[in-house]
C-alpha cells in the first residue's frame, strides 16, 4: 500500500512538471521573398546588365553592328518579359481576384 502511495506521489509529480514544461514554439515556415527579391535586384541584376554592355561595346568595336543591335533587341525584348513576371509577381493576386470574383 505504501509503494503504491509513494508511486502515485511520483507520478502525479512528473504529470505536472510535463504539464507545466514550456511548449516549444513552431519555427515559422515562410520564405522571405522580399529580401531574395531585394538581393536579386540589387546584387545580380547590375552585374548582368554591366556584362552585357561590355559584350556590346566589344562587339561594337570589332564592327559588328548587326550583331549588336540584333543582341540588343533581344536584350530589350528579355527586359520586358522580365518586367511582366515581375508585374505578374506584384499584381497578380488583385488580377486574380479581378477575374474570378
Amino acid at each position: 500500500m505504501e509503494i503504491g502511495q509513494a508511486m502515485w506521489g511520483s507520478a502525479t509529480h512528473a504529470v505536472d512538471a510535463i504539464a507545466f514544461a514550456p511548449t516549444p514554439t513552431p519555427e515559422p515556415k515562410t520564405v522571405n521573398t522580399d529580401a531574395i527579391l531585394n538581393f536579386f535586384t540589387t546584387k545580380i541584376v547590375p552585374i548582368l546588365l554591366a556584362a552585357l554592355g561590355v559584350i556590346f561595346i566589344g562587339r561594337a568595336s570589332k564592327g559588328e553592328v548587326s550583331r549588336v543591335l540584333t543582341s540588343s533587341a533581344i536584350a530589350i525584348i528579355g527586359l520586358a518579359f522580365v518586367a511582366g513576371a515581375a508585374s505578374l509577381f506584384f499584381f497578380g493576386d488583385s488580377l486574380v481576384n479581378l477575374i474570378f470574383k
